[in-house]
């Protein structure tokens, strides 16, 4: 099953993309991809592939997120969520189970970016967020961002307590990455309840890394926007 699959990416494969997605995705030596292999296969035939393939077992799914090319991965993260959205609390906890042990695969922005909101953060709703919070704590700079990510599935709920604590956690952290995920969610809790936003704005501004309240303040009024910056000066 694995090997017929592998063979149908393989001849999905664009030598010309696969050189361009490198690029994108920061692969050289240092880079935060450093190292990653890309067939070359956009992102909306991997989705259609995902509806073909979410049948496949868990066992199968997990050999394709062991996989060394940066497709494959993402294709099993596509069919992991596809799965957990249509199955029973059994299999959903098998699938949340999978992904945690299997973090070292997901090491990409786009890895984490698809899947989790949609299996972490769906899989702890009910649940202890702690979770999220030993992820947010991590040396592992994807598995960061997951906790922050994570937390979208919140937001889209009206529920912003979870994001603001692990925002708070990520504060002094050093990664672009990072600076940009948690801005992008605070930016998201203000475009549901600006006033929710702008208290944590007002309490952390200073002390935020630049790119974070950037994305943070985006879709603020221009003026509004630049009282925030000039602030940070």
């Amino acid at each position: 099953m694995i090997e017929a699959i592998q063979s149908q990416l393989v001849s999905l494969s664009n030598p010309e993309d696969a050189v361009f997605l490198q690029r994108f995705f920061k692969t050289g030596p240092g880079q935060y991809g450093e190292g990653d292999i890309f067939r070359g296969i956009r992102v909306p035939v991997l989705r259609s592939l995902s509806k073909n393939h979410q049948n496949i077992s868990l066992k199968f799914v997990e050999q394709l997120l062991c996989s060394a090319h940066h497709e494959d991965r993402l294709l099993a993260l596509l069919i992991l969520v596809r799965k957990y959205t249509h199955t029973d609390e059994t299999e959903q906890a098998g699938i949340y189970t999978l992904y945690l042990d299997n973090t070292r695969f997901i090491n990409n922005w786009d890895l984490v970016d698809t899947s989790a909101e949609h299996i972490v953060g769906a899989y702890l709703n009910d649940k202890s967020r702690e979770p999220i919070y030993r992820l947010a704590r991590s040396i592992c700079l994807w598995e960061r961002r997951i906790a922050i990510l994570a937390t979208f599935h919140y937001i889209k709920r009206g529920n912003f307590d979870d994001t603001l604590r692990v925002a708070e956690i990520l504060l002094p952290d050093k990664e672009d990455l990072i600076h940009k995920a948690v801005g992008w969610m605070l930016r998201e809790i203000g475009k549901r309840e600006m006033q929710k936003e702008e208290v944590f704005l007002q309490a952390y501004h200073r002390q935020m890394p630049r790119t974070m309240l950037r994305y943070a303040i985006e879709k603020f009024p221009q003026e509004k926007r630049l009282g925030y910056l000039k602030k940070k000066q």
